[in-house]
């Protein structure tokens, strides 16, 4: 089993070709279909890359990641080849381009193994929505591996790919990451193009990273980063080299994030051992208020829906994906397409977003949550100018039994420590912190000043080697 990018280095040095490595991760997925985690595997393609990619490494022009197989989540597209955000709705769909992101993953000979399973269009915190069943926990049976990226998190948990790709709206990539024993990064919004991640809310979206070791989400930011002529958003603030970090750091400890009622007592006392070790090793801890954490998820709620109601108008039902064989004329087609090709938590989302953007309701719900995202920015920065980064827990507990919540309130709160850096932009990274009496994991989240993804890592390393 190749669990990171050094052990396929290591065995394409002695003599394991490209192609025989493909073919272990292919017998490992057939081996683990119980886990639900790949929708589909790309046999045929895989083969034929990786045969290519041993060629390029006989003729001495192989890219950076040749003998890497990736998997990717389902909303990420890849030319002539499926996508459909787990959704019916998109049902025969082929891609006709690549995303940016991937393509210059692809350009450093990474080979593509298949399309993992996700919550429908990134829409849930346990992978229970998605339409083609939920994804099982490796370290659990019939526990959630955490959502969106569910599937991507298993996969790389479960050593069925070297890495993989998902997308953090509010924590997609991080609550996953912490459920399954894995690195998930979140970076700066911008700092990744999203050119070929089918949408759910514009400003929020980001794509994320699933690894096995740090040295590995760092390889692939480093790849991914940059300026990106197809999106408007994309950041061209270059990557910072990996300047030495200060001996002694200034670790900032959010009260209400360590005190919240809703953590779980064995994660809340992990924490606090990790904290004394570090103050213990000469670290100054922080401790700050943040008066707002009450405040997010519902700031979160409303703008991600509102947006998530207009990105999601174009699946109707006429232009490509799934159309309703029962309806008539136009408006039928649009009405039965709809309600048929989406699955609840999809139109529930939808409907909520048409709610507040309505006339009437706009500035009640909408606007306001502005004013409170513009706060949290505020207060976010202002914590930066004290500290050199924040640590909090990346979940309030280890992972659920499989349709154990049936409360969407309850099910939304699970995000309650990681919609922070969506709302604000700023980069988040979930790094493993243990494993719980009942036999799951669970991480820790580092948060850092806008841009500072090397920094981040450092800190990461900081935090493992106490």
């Amino acid at each position: 089993m190749y669990r990171t990018i050094s052990q396929v280095k290591e065995a394409m040095l002695s003599g394991v070709s490209v192609l025989e490595i493909t073919q272990n991760y292919l017998q490992l997925i057939d081996k683990n279909k119980h886990l639900n985690a790949f929708l589909e595997v790309f046999s045929d393609s895989v083969l034929a890359d990786a045969k290519r990619v041993d060629e390029k490494i006989a003729k001495g022009t192989a890219g950076n990641l040749a003998g890497v197989v990736i998997g990717i989540k389902d909303n990420i597209c890849y030319r002539h080849h499926r996508v459909s955000a787990s959704s019916k709705i998109l049902e025969g769909f082929e891609s006709l381009f690549t995303a940016t992101a991937l393509q210059r993953l692809l350009d450093e000979d990474a080979i593509v193994i298949g399309r993992l399973n996700c919550d429908e269009f990134a829409m849930g915190s346990s992978n229970e929505n998605s339409a083609f069943g939920s994804v099982e926990n490796n370290w659990k049976s019939n526990y959630v591996p955490g959502g969106s990226s569910g599937g991507s998190a298993v996969a790389v948990s479960a050593g069925l790919c070297t890495v993989s790709l998902g997308s953090d709206t509010g924590g997609s990539v991080r609550q996953p990451a912490s459920w399954t024993g894995t690195y998930g990064l979140k970076p700066t919004y911008g700092r990744i193009s999203r050119y070929g991640l089918i949408a759910y809310a514009s400003s929020f979206d980001q794509i994320g990273t699933f690894t096995n070791c740090i040295e590995d989400t760092e390889t692939l930011l480093s790849i991914m980063a940059g300026k990106d002529e197809f999106d408007s958003t994309s950041s061209s603030i270059p990557m910072t080299k990996n300047n030495p970090i200060k001996d002694k750091l200034k670790v900032g400890i959010i009260k209400e994030c360590l005190d919240h009622d809703g953590l779980d007592s064995e994660v809340q006392k992990t924490i606090s051992t990790k904290i004394e070790s570090l103050k213990a090793a000469g670290h100054e801890i922080v401790e700050l208020t943040f008066p707002y954490l009450d405040f997010m998820v519902p700031a979160y709620y409303v703008l991600t829906t509102a947006e998530a109601s207009s990105n999601l108008a174009r699946f109707d039902g006429v232009h490509y994906g799934y159309r309703s064989t029962k309806a008539e004329g136009v408006e039928q087609t649009y009405v039965k397409s709809r309600s048929e090709g989406f699955g609840a938590e999809v139109k529930r989302r939808i409907m909520a977003g048409t709610f507040v953007l309505s006339h009437g309701y706009y500035d009640a719900y909408y606007t306001k949550a502005q004013k409170v995202r513009r706060l949290l920015k505020n207060k976010t920065d202002e914590m930066f100018d004290s500290v050199d980064f924040l640590l909090m827990p990346t979940t309030p507990s280890t992972a659920f039994e499989k349709n154990s919540i049936k409360d969407n309130i309850q099910m939304y709160l699970q995000d309650i420590f990681t919609v922070h850096a969506n709302l604000t932009g700023n980069p988040a990274l979930s790094i493993p912190l243990g494993v719980h009496s009942n036999g799951l994991p669970f991480g820790i989240q580092l948060m850092t000043d806008q841009f500072k993804e090397n920094e981040l890592f450092e800190y990461a390393k900081v935090i493992e080697k106490i």
